[in-house]
This record gives C-alpha cells, structure tokens and sequence, in this order.
C-alpha cells in the first residue's frame, strides 16, 4: 500500500483490529522460537523460562507469545512504562536497547534480566519490544531463599543503555562477564534477548508499511477497550460481596500466613492481601509487580481463560498489599526465591472465589516450583552453574483429577534427564510418579514426583535448593483432603533445603515433590476411579 494513513478509522473495524492483532501476536511467537533456537542455556531451550511482549507508546501490553511465563507478561508491561519514566520518549532513538535486572521494575528478582527497545517507524516511535529471560547465572550467592539482602543476590543492572544506537555499552558487558560464573551463557542469552527485539522491530516495521500505517497507538487503544469491556462483563456475572480465604505456608521458624479479600463491586474488582505476613530477612520476598502480575493471572483464568492477554483486560482488576509486606517488600529486601511467595497468589484467589465459580476453580497445586541450582568447578578450574526444575502435582477440580508433576501457575518445563545429564556431573537413577501423593477426593490431587540423582563430579559440588510445602501440604477445596508433603534427602536422610549443601562425589540426593489438593469428599468418588488409580499404580 502506498502512502500513509490514519488508523483512527481501521480502529473502528473489528476485522482489521482482528487480523492486525494476530499478525503482531505471531510476530511475538516467531521472536520466541528466535529466543529457543539463540539461547545459550537451557532455560530458554528446555524450560521456557522466558516471555516476549510488544507494547504501545505507552508501555501498555498489546500481544504476547503464547507459551510466555504468567508473571513475566504482567511485569513487563511495568518495565517498559520504567524506562520511559527514567530516559523519556523524547531521549530515545533508533538502534536503542535498554537493560535491567532491578527486582522492583524488573520481572521480581535479580535473575531474570529485561531487555526493552523502543521501536520507529519513519522516524516516529511507534512502540516498543520487550524481552524477559532468566539467565543462569547473575553472580553472588547461588540463588536460594537464605540471603539476608538484596546486595548477595548477585550482580544488579540498574536500567541502563545495552546499546547507543547500534553501538554495545562493552564496559557494561565486560562487568557482566566478570561477575557471573556462566559469562558465555549469560551474556549470549542476553545477546538472544536482543535478538528478539530487534526481529519484533523489524517484523512490525514491515507490517506497518504494508498496510501504509502510522502507527499502532489507535489500533491498539481499540483492542484496550475491546478486552477491557469483556473483562468488565465478566466481573460483573459475579455477585457483588467479599470474599476471603487464608492459608499458612511452610515458612522458616514459623509458618508464614497468607491472606487476601477479593471484593466485587459492579464491574471491578479487588485483591487486598491484608493481614499477610510482613516482609523477611530472607530471600523469600515477592515484590508488588509479582503479586499483582499473579493475581491478574488468577483472575484472568477464572473469567476469560481463552481470550489473548492485552492491557484492557486487566483494568477493572486492582490490587492492594500492605507496604512492608511479604507480597510488597520495602526495597532492598532479598527477593531471590521469589517464587516460593509469589506461586501461592493463584490458589489464594482460587480458595477466595471458591464459594462463587465452585465449577471453575482448582485445588491448591504442589507449587510453588521446585528447583535445584548446582554449582561447582570445572577439571579446568573454570566455574559452572546450572538448574534444575520439578514440579508438584495440580490440585484437582470439580470435574477432574489434578494432573501430575506439571508446573502452575508457572508454566515452566521440567528439565529432561538427558539435558540435566549433558550439562552437570550428575547420573539419574530414576525420575517417577510418587503414589499416594494426591490429595484424596471426588476429585483426586495430582502426583508429584520422585527424582533421585547421584554427584559423579570429582570434586565437592554445591547444591541449593528453592522448595516449598515441606511442612505445610496443598489443602484441598470443597471438602477434599490435602495433597503429600514435600521431601529432599541426602544419602538417606531428609535435610534442611533452605540451607545451602555440598555434595561429595558418590552423594545421593532424593527429591519427592508435593501432591495437589483434592476436591471434594473423598467418599464420593467412584469405584470406578479408584480402581483405575490402583492398576495405574497412582495408589497403593
């Protein structure tokens, strides 16, 4: 098409609107499977611990990757609003990428790494493309729950220029190398995140001169208002009243509480997270980006799971957590675990709209995600780092038994055994279903998982695991009984995993993963059921 035109009256057509916005969403996915085929670690390649978003002007979510991490999509939204507040439109130009791993305008804490690059069209910013990745490494302590403070988590970027115009900032890179013990990995994962960005550039620079466009600004105001109206509908199916629901988590000395008031009124909606536990001095901390990205989420699934993510659908949704809090720390609180806090959010939400969509909502998953980061030497002397992930099993609904070892409300894979086996000194004896692990009910809570490996590094090996529901199970909904607890041996004997160890060369480590919460009582299941659970093995 020749020219240029307004988009103010294709705003107004939904077939256009429609075609415009799964031509950006795919752009989206092709920069995703750019991030796959790029990375230089597996969390990209085999976990799909990443996201891709593609904004407007204004930082607002327009579209997606389909396979993107739940709490990356909302946070960095946030992370491109950050960077227009610190550098200014007005300041930005063409050929420029800007990066940060800060925890409270970042993705939560200091290991994911963002990358945001405003996009022009003829000489006009026109949006912008953003890229979320957790990389392997990021320096100071390996990633656990037991620092004290923000400053041991690891190497931080404040938001920053990555390149000038075209050009690299080569004394950043160089510190970055310097302080992560995977420079190769983690400086080439980043370099993939630029990648994408810069394909999501190009890819809409194309679309925006075949249809002769200006801009995206209208086009996707209209979609903003599109999902906002659905979003409100769905709201307001939903009787007006509070609703609360509380549970308590494993915690450290004590059991940590989590509470939250879910309030309905007309078209809106409110999270109000009073009453839960203050903020800890420890790296358990969830800042207010992360719960707010969680409880979106939560929401999202429960009153329009099959309608693509943009900004519109989240504006009749607030959330509100006391300052000082465990979901809203004070900066710089450590925040390196923070998925064993922010991985509670969904069911909390789930358990509060209970009484209301008893139809739609899940029992308690054996989330939060586990993880196992091991680090070490090479027979070089050259440092290593990987990690590792397993999953609980789901909580169970009206209709249906929780699926087993499958991460939610993350959508993280598991590491296979062969990929764990090609990137760390380890041998896997086994990898199975834990029997007896779901939560007994009508519906029955999904299995966790078994997991045992051995250290055949020949030199002492460092192992930090990120676990949850060691003490305090997956509850059940509806009367359903709660899933299995977690457990984390060494040679044998069940250990603290929120303390750091040191494997020696033989050692063995088990990992049982928690089971999903049951729905409804368990004497109403059928015989039926039962028996398939018993010849598949899924209980004694």
């Amino acid at each position: 098409m020749n020219g240029t035109i307004s988009t103010a009256p294709l705003a107004a057509d939904p077939i256009f609107l429609e075609v415009f916005w799964t031509r950006v969403r795919s752009i989206a996915d092709e920069a995703a499977k750019l991030i796959v085929r790029t990375s230089f670690s597996t969390l990209s390649t085999e976990a799909n611990d990443f996201a891709v978003v593609v904004t407007d002007t204004q930082g607002r979510s327009l579209a997606e990757n389909t396979g993107s991490i739940p709490s990356f999509i909302g946070t960095l939204p946030r992370t491109v609003r950050a960077a227009l507040a610190r550098i200014g439109a007005d300041r930005m130009r063409p050929g420029d990428v800007f990066v940060t791993n800060n925890p409270w305008i970042g993705t939560g804490h200091l290991n994911d790494v963002c990358v945001v690059k405003p996009m022009f069209h003829r000489a006009r910013l026109v949006g912008f493309a953003a890229t979320a990745a957790h990389v392997p490494d990021i320096g100071g302590k390996i990633r656990s729950v037991d620092a004290r403070e923000l400053f041991e988590e690891g190497f931080h970027i404040p938001l920053m220029h990555l390149l000038r115009e075209g050009k690299a900032d080569e004394t950043l890179l160089s510190l970055i190398r310097t302080n992560v013990r995977t420079p190769e990995q983690t400086v080439g994962d980043i370099w993939s995140q630029v990648g994408a960005v810069e394909l999501i550039d190009r890819r809409l620079a194309d679309v925006l001169g075949e249809y002769g466009l200006e801009g995206i600004d209208h086009l996707a105001e209209a979609l903003f208002e599109r999902g906002e109206r659905a979003m409100r509908q769905a709201i307001s199916n939903l009787p007006d009243g509070t609703y609360r629901y509380e549970m308590q988590t494993d915690g450290f000395e004590q059991a940590f509480r989590f509470a939250v008031a879910v309030t309905v009124r007309g078209s809106e909606l409110v999270c109000d997270f009073e009453g839960t536990s203050p903020q800890q001095p420890r790296g358990i901390n969830c800042v207010l980006a992360y719960t707010h990205a969680m409880t979106s989420y939560a929401i999202k699934c429960l009153l329009l799971p099959d309608l693509p993510n943009n900004d519109g659908l989240f504006r009749p949704i607030q959330v509100v957590a006391p300052e000082g809090s465990i979901v809203n720390p004070r900066e710089p609180a450590p925040v390196g675990g923070r998925a064993c806090t922010g991985h509670y959010v969904p069911p909390l939400i789930f358990g509060a709209l209970h009484p209301v969509l008893p139809d739609r909502v899940m029992a308690a998953a054996g989330s939060p995600l586990w993880i196992a980061n091991l680090s070490g030497t090479r027979d070089d002397g050259r440092p290593f780092a990987t990690v590792l992930f397993y999953n609980g099993g789901l909580g169970a609904t009206a209709g249906k038994d929780g699926s087993s070892a499958m991460s939610w409300p993350s959508n993280i894979s598991p590491t296979p055994v062969e990929v764990a086996e090609r990137d760390a000194p380890l041998f896997f004896r086994y990898k199975r279903l834990r029997a007896d692990s779901g939560g007994r009910g009508r519906s029955r809570g999904g299995l966790g998982e078994e997991v045992c490996f051995v250290s055949r590094h020949g030199r002492p090996l460092s192992i930090v695991f990120l676990t949850e529901r060691l003490r305090v199970p997956a509850p059940g909904l509806d009367g359903g009984e709660p899933g299995a607890c977690g457990e984390v041996l060494i040679n044998g004997a069940a250990v603290d995993s929120r303390r750091p160890h040191v494997l020696a060369p033989g050692d063995e480590v088990i990992l049982r993963t928690p089971g999903g919460g049951g729905f409804g009582p368990a004497a109403e299941r059928s015989d039926s059921l039962y028996a398939a659970d018993r010849l598949q093995g899924y209980i004694g």
